[in-house]
């Protein structure tokens, strides 16, 4: 590779999509060169997906909430460290911050285009220019110009703990349906859909196609306020399992499931990760940028674009999108999955 890497120190703290696209280029860099030894400095929550993976030695956690007694906690981490290289994939201030922190010859970061909040200031080598391009290939990009080929894409969410499988085996073990998580909320009210639409499709799912629906999520405020709203609302109630068993719970329930309905948020692409089919409902981001990656394009809604728009890849958000989506879009969709990922439809309200 372009530089050794035998000590690799990744910076990506937040947001649990993120984190999942990181999980290719680690595959990439361990095959390349396997006697690699890789630090991770990531925020408690997104650390839950990670802890334990068996190409990740060791995760300094960030405590943001800590304000800045969490930037020192972590400078007095790495006072006694040194690495080859790192990977700085998170182009913020906090970011930079840490960044700063860490001692090594080679801190590779995005071209000066992409890098956000002076974020070339802190990096020694930056990887080419190129035009915008979906997130998980931006990344990529850095193990093209390290040297590590980054085919075949690999996201191993594992390993499994026995404790883990047992868990997902006796979420599981009440429902006689196939069961359909729908991630309910995200954290930006603009990425939501409507809770009594959700609660439409609810029952269509339960009564017209024989599925079992199960809301699913954190228990942040207003992914609550969407509960109460669907429980109320759907006539055929569905089961509610927001916060259950943590952020490696809801991969353990997106991992047993036959179908996953997602707005724009990590848990769609943690489906896309473990392979499972999943509708997306997009409309405030742009798809091509940020949608499934390379799977499950047919069973994409994108109210993000105009009917027959070709928009280029781009950060560009549009507001008030999401409203267009109408419940019949997701329901055309389901019978699309039905018909060409092998859902059987069965009316059994």
């Amino acid at each position: 590779m372009r530089f050794a890497t035998d000590r690799v120190c990744i910076v990506m703290m937040s947001a649990v999509g993120d984190t999942v696209h990181v999980l290719p280029v680690l595959h990439a860099l361990k095959r390349a060169n396997p006697a690699m030894k890789v630090t991770w400095i990531l925020q408690p929550g997104p650390a839950m997906l990670v802890r334990g993976h068996a190409l990740v030695d060791e995760i300094i956690l960030f405590d943001r909430t800590r304000g800045w007694r969490g930037y020192l906690a972590v400078r007095d981490q790495l006072k006694s460290r040194s690495f080859d290289l790192v990977l700085d994939l998170q182009v913020y201030f906090k970011a930079n911050v840490i960044t700063s922190f860490i001692k090594a010859p080679v801190k590779l970061g995005f071209d000066f285009a992409r890098a956000r909040d002076l974020n070339w200031l802190f990096t020694t080598h930056r990887i080419p220019p190129r035009p915008m391009q979906h997130v998980q290939d931006q990344y990529l990009e850095f193990t093209d110009f390290l040297g590590a080929p980054s085919a075949p894409v690999t996201w191993n969410l594992g390993p499994w703990s026995d404790q883990e499988r047992a868990w997902q085996r006796s979420f599981y073990e009440p429902f006689e349906r196939p069961v359909v998580p729908i991630v309910v909320a995200t954290s930006k009210q603009q990425k939501d859909w409507l809770p009594e639409r959700w609660a439409e499709v609810c029952d269509a799912l339960y009564c017209d196609f024989g599925l079992q629906p199960v809301l699913v999520g954190g228990r942040s405020p207003r992914e609550e306020q969407a509960e109460r709203v669907i429980l109320e609302r759907a006539r055929h109630t569905p089961v509610s399992a927001l916060g259950n068993g943590g952020l490696r719970g809801l991969v353990g329930i997106l991992d047993g499931a036959s179908l996953v309905l997602s707005l724009d948020t990590g848990p769609l692409h943690i489906t896309v990760a473990l392979d499972r089919p999943v509708i997306a409902l997009m409309g405030y981001s742009n798809p091509k940028r940020v949608g499934p990656y390379r799977k499950f394009q047919d069973l994409v809604i994108d109210a993000y674009g105009e009917p027959g728009e070709d928009y280029p890849i781009s950060m560009e958000n549009r507001a008030d999108r999401m409203p267009r989506i109408a419940v019949r879009d997701v329901l055309e969709k389901v019978e699309l999955w039905r018909s060409r990922y092998g859902g059987k439809k069965s009316d059994q309200c």
